[in-house]
């Protein structure tokens, strides 16, 4: 039991607490308005992906895995928004969480998913990203600068109330 503190040394420790969880392994901020922790690996297909070459794009960094039901319910909204903002350049990458790439390339086959899903073997991408659950989603601007974190599956209204956050041109707030 915490006993003489006040409310206020509560919540000074409390802050505390949090921010130093809003600091990657690396030291580096996580917080909305600063620049998106780097991504680069290989996608479930083979490939090598760095997120630093989708600069000019808004992003939607999401964290899934294939035995996560509420991914699974997510997965459509992301097909449909992908395609309903194609001409703004919306660009979406997977981040596979803590799955094998067997399952969840299943999965991407199922759902006809065509975006990039960078495996993440050591965990040290979801790490970097303080990736608290699955599916957790990332709005990052075209300067590569995080907006929005989503913890959890993604509403219509969520996605359109975020994606407006990114969506502007170059420079937006």
């Amino acid at each position: 039991m915490l006993v003489g503190l006040t409310a206020a040394s509560i919540a000074t420790v409390a802050l505390v607490l949090l921010a130093g969880s809003l600091l990657s392994p690396s030291g580096a901020l996580l917080a909305r308005g600063h620049p998106a922790p780097e991504i680069a690996g290989t996608t479930l297909g083979g490939a090598a992906f760095d997120l630093a070459s989708l600069r000019g794009k808004p992003v939607l960094v999401n964290f899934w895995d294939a035995g996560c039901a509420p991914c699974r319910e997510e997965f459509p909204l992301l097909l449909q928004k992908l395609a309903a903002h194609a001409d703004d350049g919306l660009t979406v990458v997977g981040v596979l969480f803590a799955n094998a790439p067997g399952p969840a390339r299943a999965f991407v086959a199922e759902f006809k998913a065509t975006w990039p899903t960078v495996e993440d073997p050591s965990g040290a991408i979801r790490n970097a990203y303080r990736v608290a659950a699955r599916p957790q989603s990332y709005f990052i601007d075209r300067n590569g600068i995080l907006r929005s974190i989503q913890v959890g599956q993604l509403t219509d209204a969520e996605f359109d109330r975020q994606y407006a956050l990114i969506a502007g041109a170059s420079g937006s707030p």
